[in-house]
């Protein structure tokens, strides 16, 4: 089966590198959700998108998330407590 030639979105780095636009294919004989760009570039699922809006709320939904893991994360640095050993 042909590649599909696409111009797509890919948020798979969204919180480091931010969202990117690429010409890449879609691999509709290994998966049609795998995108292939650039010479080694792939991504998979939600990890790219065939709109900007599409891309700009999963970048949103991992903004979301990461916020939340780090409030996690926070909360639980501040209740921890050390404990010196004694002899």
């Amino acid at each position: 089966m042909e590649k599909e030639k696409i111009k797509a979105w890919i948020t798979k780095y969204a919180l480091t590198e931010g969202i990117q636009l690429v010409n890449g294919e879609v691999c509709h004989g290994i998966s049609s959700t795998m995108l292939t760009y650039g010479q080694y570039g792939t991504a998979h699922g939600i990890d790219w998108h065939r709109t900007p809006e599409a891309a700009l709320a999963r970048a949103e939904e991992m903004r979301i998330a990461k916020i939340k893991s780090l409030r996690k994360s926070i909360a639980k640095m501040e209740s921890l407590v050390f404990k010196c050993p004694i002899e």
